[in-house]
């Protein structure tokens, strides 16, 4: 056993070509079993790895995607993470993550386009006009995942992968309405958030179908801290809503946070509460969260294809929108149990939150 070894050692030994050898770990490459295992039994006894960064310079291909995120706070975007490194790692490609927030995000384009990736995925941060355009300019395509693009700021390689947000917002309305809400308040997230901006919209015009209207609304720029403070700003005053959808799961555990135990309400029986994105906390005895489903495998899966469609040239720019449903769990009253909302206190210290 020796380090150092180069792909041409390897090729004697083997007695097969240097161009076998680099199919061999070249993934999704054409190689018959029995070259692939001559390949491998001699790398191993030479101690030959291939050299990525030299391959990348021949096929002018780096096989990095750069992830893009602006936070990770919200408990949906490391599932994305988790789930888009282990998709394209199987097609042969790595995550290069970059944090960013959106004022930084043009900034640390130009280090992006460095490492000379072959795509770059951008979740939880903005597109800004100069940031796409020079993508455009680089050859590098874009994929927005769970947003969707400005009209000012698309471009020809700009695509998209979300969920069917405004539907999810309808689905919302329709289940707060059946089990009998009159008073429904909307905690948004970010204001120029296609996410929240589509979600709201579908709430909106849901509730209007139904003959209602969002009794108040608050913003809590999807942060926990912010959602928090929105929410006791929508619970003052003598009249409270009855019932609250919050545009993601992170802001409606914040908010069921603060009705219980700084306001002394309780969850279901005073006040029903939705959320959006279905995270694993969502689904926590303490919560129980009824919230839109937003569908990952299919979102990250989707999200793989065009990337590869883009790179390989094989298909023209297009989006795709993956379809939300709701999962019932208890935060929302049952149907036969739409009592008027209790006289209580605005705060009890010594209340008992229900579980």
């Amino acid at each position: 056993m020796r380090t150092g070894a180069t792909a041409q050692e390897v090729a004697r030994l083997a007695k097969v070509s240097q161009s076998a050898v680099s199919r061999t770990f070249t993934p999704g490459a054409s190689v018959s079993d029995a070259t692939r295992e001559r390949v491998v039994a001699a790398a191993k006894t030479l101690g030959y790895r291939p050299n990525a960064l030299a391959r990348s310079l021949i096929t002018r291909r780096s096989h990095i995607v750069a992830l893009v995120m602006g936070y990770l706070q919200n408990q949906f975007y490391p599932l994305v993470i988790q789930q888009l490194s282990q998709s394209l790692q199987r097609e042969g490609y790595h995550v290069l993550m970059f944090i960013s927030d959106e004022s930084e995000t043009d900034n640390a384009l130009a280090e992006i386009l460095q490492y000379q990736v072959d795509a770059i995925v951008i979740a939880s941060a903005m597109l800004s006009k100069n940031l796409a355009q020079q993508c455009v300019d680089s050859g590098v395509p874009v994929v927005l995942f769970n947003r969707l693009p400005d009209v000012d700021t698309t471009r020809p390689h700009t695509i998209s992968v979300s969920s069917d947000n405004y539907e999810g917002g309808q689905l919302a309305a329709r289940h707060l309405v059946a089990r009998g809400h009159q008073r429904i308040a909307f905690l948004a997230g970010l204001e120029n958030s296609s996410t929240s901006v589509e979600r709201e919209r579908g709430f909106v015009d849901g509730l209007r179908v139904l003959g209602q209207s969002v009794w108040k609304r608050a913003v809590g720029h999807y942060s926990f801290e912010r959602a928090q403070a929105a929410t006791e700003e929508l619970f003052q005053g003598p009249r409270l809503p009855d019932a609250l959808f919050a545009a993601n799961d992170h802001m409606a555990i914040a908010a069921m946070d603060v009705l219980r135990h700084q306001l002394g309400l309780r969850v279901p029986q005073d006040v029903s509460v939705v959320g959006f994105d279905d995270v694993p906390q969502a689904a926590w005895g303490s919560y129980q969260l009824t919230t839109v489903v937003q569908d990952v495998p299919a979102m990250v899966e989707a999200t793989v294809t065009l990337l590869k469609e883009r790179m390989d040239n094989t298909a023209p720019v297009r989006s795709i929108v993956i379809g939300c449903r709701l999962v019932e769990r208890g935060s929302v009253r049952p149907a036969l149990a739409a009592a008027p909302l209790r006289a209580i206190g605005r705060r009890k210290t010594n209340a008992s939150p229900a579980a």
